[in-house]
């Protein structure tokens, strides 16, 4: 009824070729009507299904590769405080465990990703109470973390993505330590066996610059930490693992690219010194330990040129990006944190260097066993 009568209105008032125009402007509303209507009753079945509007909580990004799932993005955004609490909760607690049945280790990873999850990623100042709060309950087996994030959706996504930052930080490890009587001994450990990436003694300046504008080449974010010092200032792995990259490139000037034995992580050191950037037996494929002496801080870089110093200011540029499909390592579906906080929180781990005056190489004075490097060994 209501489309003859348009119809009839049309042709007392217009002429044919108006009313023909009308009626594709009529077709056209109809089509939109039904096609938000449609939206509509998905969007609804959606609260219904699912209980209600749920907010989405920050960087929950995932992809897939012929149907294999990954994540696409994260913000790291662990407070240094959240840091420091979840790892004081792991090591105390590790011991603990093994001489009282009583008590449960706190793993600090799980720690972190719990509590991340009620924040979606954001870590305020209340989070260290809520996370001692949370250990708690965990170190005396009122609940394990599992059963606290049962109905919690996004659990999984942050426990994977906190892991392929933090995976290779803490665990067991032997390292030298002098004894009394001047002695040099191994010794059983379980804590940080990750390293700030500047040598002890060796002081430097910085603050967080991650996304800060770059305009050399073109106009892009900073995606890395600088840490400001002097040339030749010894830089140590944060990680153990193996030289993926080494050599010369246009915007990192000498770098070196060593990536983690399962994969996750790619350290990316750049701007080294110009002439004498590495260790003398570095190439691509050499492993790596934990707190070795890999490079030198220099400032070359910005040239197509190969050792040329046009980094205004030296400093060592360091990044890390997380891989959790090979698709990603190159391109534009490359994840680079934050690696502020990070910083702060590996000074806890600084290692001691030494130089040789014959060969001007520094090496740490302190060897270290790491369990990752001897699977590595054992498996290649």
């Amino acid at each position: 009824m209501a489309a003859h009568l348009f119809s009839y209105i049309a042709m007392r008032h217009f002429g044919w070729w108006e009313m023909q125009y009308l009626k594709k402007i009529k077709k056209a509303v109809l089509i939109e009507s039904i096609l938000l209507a449609s939206l509509y009753s998905i969007f609804m079945m959606g609260i219904l299904k699912g209980g209600g509007l749920k907010e989405q909580p920050q960087a929950v990004e995932v992809g897939s590769v012929e149907e294999k799932e990954y994540i696409k993005w994260v913000d790291f955004n662990i407070s240094y405080e959240a840091l420091c609490e979840a790892y004081k909760w792991d090591v105390e607690t590790y011991e603990e465990a093994k001489e009282d049945k009583d008590t449960a280790h706190v793993n600090w990873i799980e720690l972190l990703a719990y509590v991340g999850t009620k924040h979606g990623g954001e870590f305020p100042s209340a989070t260290v109470r809520e996370i001692a709060r949370t250990a708690e309950k965990v170190k005396t087996k009122e609940a394990t973390i599992t059963e606290l994030a049962r109905d919690m959706e996004y659990y999984a996504y942050y426990l994977e993505a906190y892991e392929a930052v933090l995976g290779g930080y803490v665990g067991e490890y032997e390292i030298q330590k002098q004894t009394e009587d001047g002695k040099v001994e191994w010794e059983k450990r379980y804590g940080l066996k990750a390293f700030s990436p500047i040598a002890k003694g060796f002081e430097y300046s910085d603050y967080d610059d991650f996304g800060a504008s770059r305009s050399y080449g073109y106009s892009r974010p900073h995606l890395g930490h600088d840490m400001m010092g002097q040339i030749g200032t010894p830089v140590v792995a944060v990680e153990s693992g193996y030289v993926e990259a080494i050599g010369w490139n246009q915007y990192g000037g000498w770098r070196l690219g060593i990536r983690s034995f399962d994969g996750k992580r790619y350290y990316y050191y750049a701007h080294l010194r110009q002439n004498f950037p590495y260790c003398k037996e570095l190439e691509e494929g050499s492993v790596v330990t934990a707190g070795q002496v890999i490079g030198y801080m220099g400032h070359t870089g910005y040239s197509k040129t190969e050792n040329v110093n046009n980094i205004k200011v030296v400093h060592l540029h360091w990044g890390l990006q997380l891989i959790f499909d090979e698709s990603q390592k190159e391109g534009n579906n490359e994840i680079w944190i934050d690696c502020y906080n990070l910083s702060r929180f590996l000074y806890k781990n600084r290692s001691e260097t030494a130089k040789n005056e014959e060969t001007k190489e520094w090496y740490r004075v302190y060897d270290m066993k790491d369990p990752a490097v001897e699977e590595f060994l054992k498996d290649k």
